[in-house]
């Protein structure tokens, strides 16, 4: 199914009558990514979930964005469909929405659920500040006047080696809008959430590290983390019983 977003063809499921629940998924990924947690949850809920702009087959937007246009979109989702107050679920980048919305009082959930949520800039690693001084001293000798009229695409070749899975395999536009989306850090709103929240993390996530999680846990009031052992970033998806059976005890 489609529904038209300021133009933007976004594509979405409905499924199951009930409480509504809405589904936000992560940077790259579908709703597809739910499939588990919709059949779960589809007997006692209307399970909504949508396709942000690039994913599945939703239309790309034309300029890149930032978070609050993403928060923009959801918003404007919800009016179109009808749904008010729905228990939200954000997985990675989903999670980043999800925060903005609740934090800022855009939206009131009963309860929330972030599912190795992105939304916080994590400490670098030793490897990672080397590649990324190596990456900055080359842009500024490609980019030097001498230099650039000359360079071909020496620059572009130089962002891909440097770049992270994600940004390499994304248009230009998502590549512009993931550097503002993960230069956004939200840790000085998450006290303003004060939703019953749940944190479902991978043990080994190395996108949103578990580390994450714990500043989330601390600064959200009415909070608790469950850590699905030898996962990863798609930890719900790695141990879907164990996950289903905490969302479902959560959810009730």
């Amino acid at each position: 199914m489609f529904v038209d977003i300021d133009g933007l063809n976004i594509e979405y499921c409905e499924e199951g009558d009930g409480y509504p629940v809405l589904l936000l998924h992560g940077w790259g990924a579908s709703f597809d990514t739910y499939r588990g947690i919709i059949n779960t949850l589809k007997d006692r809920h209307r399970v909504i979930a949508l396709n942000f702009p690039g994913c599945g087959n939703s239309d790309t937007m034309e300029t890149p964005w930032d978070l609050d246009n993403y928060c923009d979109l959801v918003l404007k989702f919800m009016k179109k469909l009808n749904i008010e107050n729905p228990i939200i679920f954000g997985h990675s980048h989903g999670g980043r929405v999800t925060i903005k919305l609740v934090a800022e009082g855009m939206v009131n959930p009963p309860k929330i659920v972030l599912l190795d949520s992105a939304g916080l800039i994590p400490e670098k690693t030793p490897r990672q500040k080397r590649r990324a001084k190596n990456f900055k001293r080359i842009k500024t000798f490609l980019m030097l006047p001498v230099i650039r009229n000359f360079s071909g695409g020496l620059l572009e070749k130089a962002r891909n080696h440097y770049g992270s899975a994600d940004y390499n395999a994304a248009p230009l536009v998502l590549r512009q809008t993931l550097v503002s989306l993960v230069n956004t850090d939200l840790r000085d709103i998450l006290h303003k959430i004060s939703c019953p929240t749940l944190l479902i993390w991978g043990e080994n996530d190395t996108a949103t590290p578990l580390s994450d999680a714990k500043i989330i846990e601390s600064r959200i009031k009415d909070c608790g983390l469950c850590v699905i052992e030898g996962a990863g970033h798609f930890s719900f998806l790695e141990s879907p019983f164990k996950a289903h059976a905490i969302i479902n005890s959560f959810i009730k």
